[in-house]
């Protein structure tokens, strides 16, 4: 019975993965904070191995060997935040977890587990963003996390190819999760925490972005439609190196893909009312 790692499991996208898997016969070990989302788990599906992991806290991360079988055919690593705001005023503190979660504790997660993998010649999965491809004014922190995440996997990719490891992105567009439906709620309090100073300065860029959001909230894809790319990933003979989750997402890449990058910042520019 094939065996799988899932980072942030206790919502979203992670807990579509979870769910999905499980239906499909592999053994899930589920990195969950809380004890409702174990609860909820387990409730869905009792095949399913809750874990206690917050991936930047290194006394659990430092445990995982012990959580886990001596193979492990997969890990996804699927934890992630989001934090808004523009560079000039995003503060510090925000922008270092943004990266702690979103880059560090990726690696961290993968550092303790590759031994497990290489033993199975499994499989890595990095569940990234069409911003990780195409950076979104007010999105810059996670954007660049998300551009960490796609490099990190790219050389991750080439490391342990002598030992049989696939190594895959996934990009999803805009996705149904929580973080997505409280959106509206985020934007307000990035603007609350600027400065009237810059408040004043970006509220053209404020309104852009809402703007933007009120125009995806029809297009989202279900987690479970990014969960069946992953699940496509880890069971491919020749896994890709990225995969694209969502008409929106491939719109985006096919733009991105063909678009002078001064072209594509006026087409945003444009979008976002800031033109």
């Amino acid at each position: 019975m094939r065996t799988a790692l899932v980072t942030g499991a206790g919502r979203g996208i992670g807990e579509a993965i979870t769910l999905r898997l499980a239906c499909a016969g592999w053994t899930v070990f589920a990195g969950v904070r809380d004890d409702a989302s174990r609860e909820r788990l387990v409730a869905a599906d009792g095949t399913i191995k809750p874990i206690q992991l917050d991936i930047t806290d290194d006394e659990q991360v430092n445990a995982l060997p012990g959580e886990l079988p001596d193979r492990l055919d997969a890990l996804v690593n699927n934890a992630a935040i989001g934090v808004l705001g523009p560079v000039e005023a995003v503060p510090l503190v925000d922008l270092r977890r943004q990266l702690d979660v979103n880059v560090v504790g990726q690696v961290a997660v993968t550092q303790a587990v590759l031994p497990r993998l290489r033993t199975a010649r499994g499989r890595i999965v990095f569940i990234s963003s069409t911003g990780g491809r195409m950076a979104v004014p007010l999105e810059g922190a996670y954007c660049a996390s998300k551009f960490a995440v796609e490099g990190l996997a790219d050389a991750l990719r080439a490391e342990v190819r002598p030992w049989g490891i696939g190594v895959s992105v996934v990009v999803p567009g805009p996705t149904d999760t929580g973080t997505w439906r409280g959106i509206h709620t985020m934007i307000d309090d990035m603007d609350q925490q600027m400065s009237p100073a810059h408040r004043d300065l970006y509220s053209r860029h404020t309104a852009g972005l809402r703007r933007v959001v009120r125009r995806l909230e029809s297009q989202v894809i279900p987690p479970d439609a990014v969960a069946r790319v992953v699940q496509r990933a880890l069971e491919a003979r020749h896994p890709r190196a990225r995969y694209l989750a969502g008409a929106n997402a491939h719109v985006m890449m096919a733009m991105k893909a063909v678009l002078p990058t001064r072209v594509g910042d006026a087409v945003g520019a444009r979008i976002s009312g800031l033109s």
